[in-house]
């Protein structure tokens, strides 16, 4: 008989994974909390550094998906993992052979930040809310009209000790230039701005894009954080900053003010990791066995991670993790 392997969450690390478990001869079960699969990626325009339609990777693995003929159970919720079953919020308990967690992240939830008035000041909105407004093919000023000056704040909920996120999003960075240069090419004379602490771009092909967004699109890069965000009476948003490279305060009025929003844990790790004896890292995503020969184990047998459950990452980066989960889980099984 196949060996099972249960794979919670279907979005791409855990299509990924259960695609690579088919090939293998392993029979994978993906059990998704949401109606559909496709976590983060459904809510995602194009992706950078290519510009690639989101809808385009997303089409493809589910489409492999259902042409492998994998399982999977939708709007099914995780309550419980052991090594050898998984338990669903309706009372059934799962047998398999081993278990790959990919249940992801969750996005920083802006209003914390209550200084930038999201959630109370008209144009002020997050990555995730310009992400859908280029999916829904409608990207204008809260009055419906096309917004003159933008300005991208970076990190925010990110390398943050004042809301307990000290870590690094990673991605937060070439997201806004990657919506920067959206925004100009939807609105060419449009003024647009980006804060930022640091900018951090690891990945191939994003120097690259941060170099053209300055050069070809003359996008504004300025070093400072934004402090305060007020509206004004004809309905655009005041910022005040500092450029930390001039050492000189900064005051502006803009009509769209984007708060790139960062990863940070999911807030069922500290459960999943208490019943199943997991380890967490200080970030509150879970900790592999090791971060460099073992990354994609737990330091519980049978148990595996696949994506941004240990750790913010790219799609590339998740995607290739499925794989390396898979094959440790397969091996595990004696596949």
């Amino acid at each position: 008989m196949k060996k099972r392997i249960i794979v919670i969450g279907g979005g791409v690390a855990g299509m990924q994974t259960a695609l690579r478990l088919a090939e293998q001869g392993v029979e994978p079960v993906i059990v998704e909390k949401e109606p559909e699969l496709g976590g983060k990626l459904r809510g995602w325009h194009v992706l950078f550094p290519s510009f690639t339609p989101a809808e385009e990777v997303l089409t493809a693995l589910r489409r492999r998906v259902n042409e492998s003929g994998i399982e999977v159970l939708t709007s099914a919720e995780v309550t419980g993992v052991e090594p050898r079953s998984v338990q669903l919020a309706d009372g059934r308990v799962l047998t398999c052979d081993s278990v790959v967690v990919s249940t992801g992240f969750t996005l920083f939830d802006a209003s914390i930040k209550e200084e930038y008035g999201y959630g109370i000041y008209d144009n002020v909105i997050t990555s995730a809310d310009l992400e859908r407004m280029f999916n829904e093919g409608r990207v204008t000023k809260a009055d419906g009209t096309a917004p003159r000056r933008i300005a991208f704040l970076h990190c925010v909920g990110s390398r943050d000790e004042k809301v307990c996120q000290q870590h690094c999003s990673k991605v937060c960075c070439v997201t806004g230039v990657k919506q920067a240069m959206e925004m100009k090419r939807l609105f060419p004379e449009a003024d647009v701005f980006n804060f930022y602490m640091d900018i951090r771009m690891f990945g191939p092909g994003y120097e690259e894009m941060y170099r053209e967004a300055q050069q070809k699109y003359n996008i504004h890069f300025v070093r400072g954080r934004i402090s305060e965000a007020s509206p004004t009476i004809e309905g655009r948003v005041q910022i005040k900053a500092e450029d930390t490279l001039t050492g000189r305060p900064l005051r502006m009025s803009v009509d769209m003010l984007v708060l790139l929003v960062g990863m940070r844990a999911n807030d069922d790790n500290a459960a999943l990791a208490a019943g199943a004896g997991l380890n967490r890292a200080p970030s509150g995503f879970m900790a592999p066995r090791d971060l460099f020969l073992e990354n994609v184990c737990s330091n519980v047998d049978g148990i595996f991670y696949a994506g941004a459950v240990t750790a913010p990452k790219n799609i590339g980066e998740t995607l290739n993790e499925g794989i390396a989960a898979a094959d440790a889980a397969a091996r595990y099984v004696g596949a």
